[in-house]
């Protein structure tokens, strides 16, 4: 009996100190004030009815005393393309929202919009009035039109006839898009094309792939996050896988964020103007292939930049071929890897010729000890050059050659810093500085074949090492 009064009693007790506490609790109009973690917030480019990610902004009472917000709301009401969480409760409109002293709270943000055009800027402010004035948190994004591939057991997603991508509207893939054989597209200048994870392209035996960038107008081909911190980041999506005999020109484009960005298997492609970085594992990856470029700029390959494996044909001129690399520090990072063998799906190692490979005024370094890793198997042929160009080298055996005494070796420079502008991934720039040893080393008649560097600045004379003169 003692025990149900003793217990009635501490229950009677914890109502009496909870209606106090409740009835000390009184909420005044601010008087100063509201702080945020952020006045604007900048969402990432969004595509036609495609909600964004959800983005937060804390708002901060740093009075004394509760305060009541008499109102938080967009600015452009139910007609805007934004909506808000205030406190836990989803709308465009909160009325009376308390904030304890010294205490914050947390608004969430997305946008699901309707794309008006090709690109647009969509704008909306979350005001805050009170007493101590309106205040206001700004609200900003792209909003892309966009056009959808999207794979299903009952959608193959395939392109079946000639097809020309133009960028009125982006064009987000889900899943696999395959080129049916023998049909081309063409995808025109300033084209964004986006994958999402674990997506990617196949171009079919016969098929062409025709990037057709342009200068200040180039085709991006990337991962469908455009939040900055996956710019930097690879695997957001699979590749650009190209069956044997397709064929790929790619001028003035940038393709990064992936596992892999090309995966050739006997084909052909001629590469110019273009940017291939921020790969998990190679740029390009070429099985007894053809490639021919010029202004290529590469960096940041978990493994490789390039790696050619069953011999092939590969020529690189006025390239950028650089490996740095603070989120795949522990890989391999070569800039160049090539070799006569390969191992199939089914374990069997084939082998190929090496029947070219060229680097001609180019750069290839990497923070790493070698740049270049050239794995000649005896009794094969392994034809190479290395001609008026500036190298990683860390001699014989891990690079597979004698770069002071091989024939193959032409007027070229090893283990002087190219001095790049910015060879981080953040804020990429492969330019090389006034004082560079690069400056001025290129052979005159190579660069007669590619008179003009990737921003069209001529190089007809002192031509500089790599893609920028």
């Amino acid at each position: 009996m003692k025990f149900k009064l003793l217990l009635a009693f501490s229950f009677w007790m914890l109502l009496v100190a909870v209606s106090c506490n409740k009835d000390d609790i009184t909420f005044d109009a601010p008087s100063q004030q509201l702080r945020f973690s952020k006045d604007t917030v900048f969402c990432d480019t969004v595509y036609h009815q495609v909600r964004s990610e959800t983005y937060l902004v804390k708002v901060y009472n740093n009075e004394d005393k509760d305060v009541l917000i008499p109102r938080i709301n967009l600015e452009k009401g139910s007609a805007s393309l934004y909506r808000i969480n205030v406190d836990g409760k989803p709308g465009y409109d909160f009325k009376d929202v308390p904030l304890r002293k010294k205490d914050s709270m947390y608004i969430f943000v997305e946008i699901a919009p309707q794309a008006t055009g090709p690109e647009a800027i969509a704008e909306d402010k979350i005001l805050f009035n009170s007493g101590a004035g309106q205040q206001h948190v700004t609200l900003f994004s792209v909003v892309q039109d966009a056009e959808f591939f999207i794979e299903t057991p009952t959608n193959p997603n395939v392109i079946s006839n000639h097809t020309v991508w133009d960028k009125t509207k982006a064009k987000i893939i889900y899943g696999n898009l395959t080129i049916n054989p023998n049909i081309t597209l063409d995808i025109q200048p300033g084209t964004k094309v986006y994958f999402h994870t674990n997506s990617g392209m196949k171009v079919s035996t016969g098929a062409t792939l025709n990037i057709n960038g342009a200068l200040n107008d180039e085709v991006i081909l990337r991962g469908d996050r455009n939040d900055l911190a996956h710019d930097t980041l690879p695997k957001n999506w699979n590749s650009i896988r190209m069956d044997a005999n397709s064929n790929l020109n790619m001028n003035f484009a940038r393709l990064f964020g992936g596992t892999r960005g090309l995966d050739m298997k006997q084909n052909t492609a001629n590469i110019s103007n273009s940017f291939i970085h921020n790969f998990f594992e190679y740029g390009i990856y070429a099985v007894g292939s053809t490639v021919t470029a010029k202004n290529l700029v590469m960096n940041n390959c978990g493994e490789s930049c390039i790696g050619i494996f069953r011999g092939g044909n590969h020529s690189y001129t006025h390239s950028t071929i650089a490996n740095y690399s603070k989120t795949m520090g522990s890989f391999n990072r070569n800039g160049i890897t090539a070799a006569n063998e390969w191992k199939n799906a089914a374990g069997t190692t084939e082998q190929g010729a090496l029947q070219r490979l060229d680097i001609k005024n180019s750069i290839v370094y990497s923070d790493r000890d070698n740049s270049v890793n050239l794995e000649q198997t005896p009794g094969q042929q392994f034809e190479f050059l290395i001609q008026n160009s500036l190298i990683k080298y860390s001699g014989i055996p891990e690079a597979g050659f004698n770069f002071d005494t091989s024939a193959n070796v032409v007027q070229s420079i090893k283990n002087v810093d190219p001095q790049f502008l910015n060879y981080f991934a953040a804020k990429m720039n492969l330019r090389v500085k006034p004082a560079s040893p690069a400056r001025g080393k290129g052979n005159l008649t190579v660069a007669g074949t590619v008179p003009l560097d990737i921003v069209n600045a001529s190089r007809t004379t002192n031509p500089t090492l790599g893609a920028y003169q």
